[in-house]
């Protein structure tokens, strides 16, 4: 990456003597099968565990206007595989878990719906309560398996596993982009003989308790858990306290610092005033991104570490540019030196704000040196090449981040003259502004790829439930019935993802191989399959401007004979909202 920047006398290290010692680790790492490494979790053989009783109906066959996968403008349909609302947080149900970013921004709605979170930092229970509160008019226990464009009517044709029949307008697809739970594809695993599960698949019939912990099953077992990213950082201190032994393998450590959650002042809340909500969810996404605030409205570990950008950098630096990478990893090695973390890099990874428990006696770290667990036998798990016999191993090996949408769900998606989406995307995306693509009319793909990305994922949901909304009833209101890509825009906009995805190639290619960089492997698909270079508020200033010029600039349409009713935009962009939230965040 060339010159590092400031000396060491200023920051108090060496950051080239960090940067060789990360690299070496880093490459420890690399592996010729990429993210082929993993295999995805064989979840539709395992029963969901959260359903208190499955859902007994004949088909249904409906003509609406609007159709959400994974939840019209007079009526939206749901379609939801999971038995209810709450997306990740559906199905996350692990000791500990809850969310690692301020609750007052991450929880959608809650200027408008009330109430204030309990904490700083919700736990599941909660996140899974909003979303349920505010999911409307779903299917559950539904996967919707096939979608299809019929030119005659201008209408997508949906097929269900429950043979439902659904024509819709307009269709978005919102399952979020981490759905499919993940396991490397460790040798012999299907040998051990003892109990073993995922955890998104927590048994606590096998361990007790809840997702408050009081695990008071396994004080007579040996308990192993592969992984050390946020699911386990969060659970480990429940096994920890539940277990006669913890084994803890670790091939890559996550940045571990204080997560330092506290309850909501009611004193803050009643100071609260209209348009509180959004206004801390802008300072957040502007501190992170690398941008100028005057204060820090969420004051967290988050903002503590990039906010040391402006210090090392200055207040204009861009965010796709060579100085930017370079001081992210300068700010990056300073965090790391106060928590002396020995082998990762912050923003390789998502941090984890937490406190490790491995004072306790019963608890031992299996350090793999990079490598990973050597197998898996009938008794336990080798790795270094000694044997642990184990009672039960717990998979915290996360989920698909994959850079293919069309990895991430087992729909399948045909457009004009038959062609299905993984056919037009083969060679990687391509879309304008990440959610359309020509080919397949009316249809939005909600996903990270080409697209603007934050920490606070819902944050970005948010802007693109309105974006939605807007091009929706734009269309409605002035009698369009289809509407699609236009091929030169298309074509444009990747070559922009294309070019500000470059900027970023040296400092990504730094990072411990992980799913912020394709397990360290490069290629043009990645490139094409990245992020808006320039950051998420630029990104959301892109979609404000676009829909300010009011003409629809990219986009192609055809006009209905009649014109619908005029419909409020405000509202329907308020129901949208409604409709993505519960399935994603």
């Amino acid at each position: 990456m060339g010159c590092i920047g400031p000396n060491e006398s200023k920051l108090g290290f060496d950051p080239k003597v960090l940067q060789d010692k990360y690299r070496a680790e880093r490459d420890k790492r690399l592996r010729s099968d990429g993210t082929n490494q993993y295999v995805p979790l064989d979840q539709d053989s395992l029963p969901d565990p959260y359903i208190e009783s499955p859902i007994t109906r004949g088909p249904i066959q409906e003509d609406i206007d609007f159709l959400t996968m994974g939840a019209g403008i007079t009526n939206i349909r749901i379609v939801e595989k999971a038995g209810d609302f709450g997306g990740i947080w559906y199905w996350n149900r692990y000791p500990g878990a809850g969310c690692d970013t301020e609750a007052h921004i991450y929880m959608p709605l809650r200027e408008e719906l009330g109430p204030i979170p309990a904490e700083k930092y919700a736990k599941a229970p909660e996140l899974r309560k909003h979303a349920h509160n505010i999911g409307d008019k779903a299917l559950f226990q539904t996967e919707l398996q096939a979608l299809g464009w019929n030119e005659d009517s201008g209408r997508w044709i949906g097929t269900t596993s429950r043979n439902d029949q659904i024509r819709a307008k307009f269709v978005a697809t919102a399952s979020g982009p981490l759905q499919n739970a993940k396991i490397l594809r460790f040798p012999r695993s299907e040998t051990f003989k003892e109990h073993s599960f995922h955890t998104n698949r927590w048994d606590y019939g096998y361990t007790g308790g809840d997702t408050t912990g009081n695990l008071d099953k396994i004080s007579d077992k040996r308990i192993g858990i592969i992984g050390t990213g946020t699911t386990a950082v969060q659970a480990v201190p429940h096994l920890a306290e539940g277990a006669k032994h913890l084994y803890l393998f670790q091939r890559t450590p996550s940045s571990v610092d204080a997560q330092n959650n506290q309850l909501t002042d009611p004193a803050w809340v009643a100071s609260l005033t209209p348009g509180w909500q959004n206004q801390k969810m802008e300072n957040f996404n502007t501190i992170v991104s690398g941008g100028q605030a005057n204060e820090d409205l969420v004051n967290d570990g988050w903002t503590h570490i990039i906010r040391r950008l402006s210090v090392l950098g200055g207040k204009d630096q861009p965010s796709a540019s060579a100085d930017n990478a370079l001081n992210r990893q300068l700010a990056d090695f300073e965090k790391m030196e106060q928590i002396r973390a020995r082998v990762d890099s912050t923003f390789c990874g998502r941090p984890c704000f937490y406190l490790p428990t491995f004072n306790r006696p019963n608890v031992i770290l299996v350090d793999t040196d990079g490598q990973g667990i050597d197998k898996i036998t009938e008794e336990g798990i080798v790795a270094g090449g000694k044997s642990y016999k184990l009672d039960c191993i717990i998979y915290a090996t996360g989920f698909e981040y994959s850079v293919n949408h069309t990895n991430r769900s087992s729909l399948v998606i045909r457009g004009r003259g038959g062609l299905t989406l993984s056919e037009k995307w083969k060679n990687g995306a391509s879309t304008l502004h990440g959610m359309h693509r020509r080919g397949f009319p009316n249809l939005y793909i909600i996903s990270l790829l080409q697209s603007g990305v934050t920490p606070n994922l819902t944050h970005m949901l948010d802007e693109q439930a309105i974006h939605i909304a807007y091009i929706t009833l734009y269309c409605m209101n002035r009698h369009i019935n289809v509407l699609y890509t236009a091929a030169d825009d298309e074509s444009k906009w990747v070559q922009t993802i294309v070019e500000l995805g470059k900027l970023q190639q040296d400092f990504v290619k730094e990072c411990t191989p992980g799913y912020y960089n394709n397990e360290g492997k490069e290629s043009e698909l990645v490139l094409r399959n990245s992020i808006y270079g320039l950051g998420s508020p630029a990104f959301i200033q892109v979609l404000k401007k676009w829909r300010k010029a009011g003409k629809l600039d990219g986009l192609e349409y055809v006009r209905r004979a009649h014109r619908l009713r005029n419909i409020w935009q405000a509202h329907f962009a308020y129901v949208l909202r409604l409709a993505f939230f519960p399935l994603q965040y």
